[in-house]
């Protein structure tokens, strides 16, 4: 065995690669129940591809067959039903833990020095997951899909001078079909799956450059003993590696629960009407976006049209994901850790995180005017988290940080 891996070794650095990473790369002692989420990604991102690739093996790109090749793949295909469910479901199961893969990071000040740069792959993987899905959601060519289609790309149309000639390229037409639906198929089979793989690799190298956060929000390389090891650091393996397959299982308990009995989750995972063949001359009475993207549409829809134009709202949209990679160039507090924050802090927080629940509610609701309103008032809280960081994150009292980490 030796041997082998001695002659592996002289050609690829196997032993090498699974000592810095695995093996020998030392973890904060204290992870917690919040430090589950990034593993649990990497494990949907993988289902995501294996289950895209059966389902692309049967799948049609053109507006005449596709919704019928996914009614084959649900009828026909030997165990269709259940790559389309599990592929379907882990759209959404992505987002769940994502979103709370972002919250911990808020909660611990992961995004702070040194870890800036791991922040911002981060936010820039999202942004490709995001388009990743609404690409996804299009496939389909149910009557949601196409409508939701139709309404989000028709923003481009709204952009100043370019605006018309921009959506026809993005098209390929003058309106949704055929052209559109090919590329999205191939955006989401071959070209984004290739950016969020290269986006996740460069974001765990630059985690493993710098080590990871911890609940105390404490540098433990800072800290070493004579041998050069973090005296509060653990090696990954075995350590973390069991406690993530723990984490693995009881994520897929919850997972395989849903995708065998209740795989569309009330219209929220797969919308009622798209179990209906797009038809482009009837428009549903409410248009709206799967429930991980309607933060967003929310905020697109609270800002009033100017002069005719839904630019401010596309701009709003827009600014309202771009902000978040400014995170870490706001926060002015001198602790990470929620754990020895100031008051104020943990009250932006706490709005801050209402506020975006209530945005992707709100987007999944027709539009009058109290929906309107309080768009526009958690639009309004959702911005002034990040505007106002600056001055709430300096003042304030803020607790003693320890020297060594805690439990």
């Amino acid at each position: 065995m030796k041997n082998k891996q001695s002659w592996i070794d002289q050609r690829f650095p196997l032993t090498k690669v699974w000592n810095e990473h695995l093996a020998e790369y030392y973890t904060p002692r204290n992870f917690n129940f919040w430090y589950f989420f990034g593993s649990l990604a990497m494990l949907v991102l993988v289902m995501q591809l294996v289950t895209g690739i059966f389902l692309t093996m049967h799948f049609k790109p053109d507006a005449a067959n596709a919704f019928a090749s996914v009614e084959y793949i649900m009828r026909d295909v030997e165990w269709g039903w259940l790559m389309r469910y599990l592929h379907s479901t882990g759209a959404s199961a992505f987002f769940v833990v994502i979103y709370l893969h972002m919250y911990r990071g808020l909660l611990y000040g992961s995004y702070k020095a040194p870890r800036e740069l791991i922040w911002v792959l981060g936010m820039v993987l999202y942004i490709a997951l995001m388009a990743e899905a609404f690409m996804g959601y299009v496939l389909p060519w149910g009557q949601m899909s196409f409508w939701g289609a139709q309404v989000i790309i028709s923003l481009f149309g709204s952009v100043p001078v370019i605006g018309p000639d921009l959506l026809v390229w993005i098209l390929g037409d003058y309106a949704v079909g055929d052209p559109a639906l090919n590329r999205f198929f191939s955006l989401h089979v071959v070209a984004l799956p290739l950016i969020l793989v290269v986006l996740v690799f460069l974001h765990i190298v630059a985690l493993h450059a710098v080590g990871s956060n911890n609940p105390d929000g404490i540098e433990i390389k800072k800290n070493k003993d004579k041998d050069g090891i973090p005296k509060d650091g653990i090696p990954f393996h075995p350590y973390y590696s069991v406690k993530d397959i723990m984490g693995v299982v009881a994520f897929l308990m919850i997972f395989c629960a849903v995708v065998f009995f209740a795989p569309a989750m009330n219209g929220y995972f797969l919308e009622n009407a798209n179990f209906v063949l797009a038809n482009p001359l009837k428009t549903p009475d409410h248009i709206a976006p799967l429930w991980y993207l309607t933060p967003f549409y929310s905020v697109l829809r609270a800002i009033p049209p100017m002069f005719g134009s839904q630019f401010p709202g596309v701009l709003g949209m827009g600014a309202a994901l771009v902000i978040l990679v400014a995170l870490p160039w706001l926060d002015r507090s001198p602790v990470k850790s929620i754990r020895y924050r100031s008051a104020p802090f943990k009250w932006a927080l706490g709005v801050f995180v209402i506020s975006f629940i209530m945005l992707g509610w709100l987007g999944m609701q027709p539009v009058n005017e109290l929906n309107a309103f309080l768009a526009r008032l958690f639009t309004i809280l959702y911005f002034a988290f990040f505007i106002l960081m600056p001055w709430y994150t300096s003042i304030g009292k803020t607790k003693p940080v320890p020297e060594r980490t805690t439990e």
